[in-house]
């Protein structure tokens, strides 16, 4: 299967083939979801959390007497039925809402949701990116040109909207620098891209595009 491929500027700048195996899946809602949920889950951090009677302060002596007083008897002012006191069954911090995903579902997932987003026509590729300086404006210059392209013409207008793909290291360079003040806009390393980065934007902008398909390919081979 073969697709085209741009430049900075938004002009064809010829085609490129693309590994069926990395952009040529058909789409799998149940696969997906799962490895989506699973995911979420182990992002997930307890904050919430009651403390429950041997962890309130207080209440080391009896209030009262046990009997004689004419009020029902008590052991401790921590007791949940008391004001103050600990809380029956109420939320705990140390909660593990982790589940297990198996390595080959998700590859196949994130492969699946590629490949739809690739089908979908949401997935543009660029030959190679170069700025020569950091410079925001001439990075929303090179967004607005890629808006021209059939298919993307609302890349730079929606919170969220684009994710930016590299194979390479760019953490310090210019087109870090130059991309990451642009809202809607996150810059991704291919080996730190997951599912959860695909469908959370509308479009993928790949750039050094047969490095990055390099890298796909590899990912395949080492089943990470």
């Amino acid at each position: 299967m073969e697709t085209k491929i741009y430049n900075q500027k938004g002009e064809e700048a010829g085609k490129i083939k693309l590994p069926e195996a990395v952009f040529g899946l058909p789409w799998n809602e149940n696969l997906v979801h799962q490895v989506v949920v699973s995911m979420q889950a182990n992002k997930r951090t307890p904050v919430a959390h009651a403390k429950d009677r041997s962890e309130v302060s207080g209440g080391g002596k009896k209030p009262w007497k046990q009997k004689g007083t004419g009020s029902a008897r008590h052991g401790s002012r921590r007791s949940p039925i008391w004001k103050g006191g600990g809380v029956t069954h109420g939320p705990l911090k140390d909660k593990n809402y982790s589940k297990k995903i198996n390595k080959k579902m998700k590859q196949k997932a994130f492969f699946t949701a590629l490949s739809r987003k690739f089908q979908d026509n949401e997935v543009i590729f660029l030959d190679k990116l170069i700025l020569n300086k950091s410079k925001t404006k001439e990075a929303a210059q090179i967004l607005k040109l890629l808006s021209k392209v059939n298919g993307f013409e609302k890349l730079s207008t929606k919170k969220k909207n684009v994710a930016l793909v590299t194979a390479p290291e760019v953490k310090d360079s210019n087109i870090a620098l130059s991309f990451r003040n642009i809202a809607g806009l996150d810059i991704s390393e291919l080996k730190n891209l997951n599912i959860l980065d695909i469908l959370a934007h509308k479009y993928l902008i790949i750039f050094d595009t047969e490095s990055a398909i390099e890298a796909f390919e590899a990912k395949i081979k080492s089943g990470k």
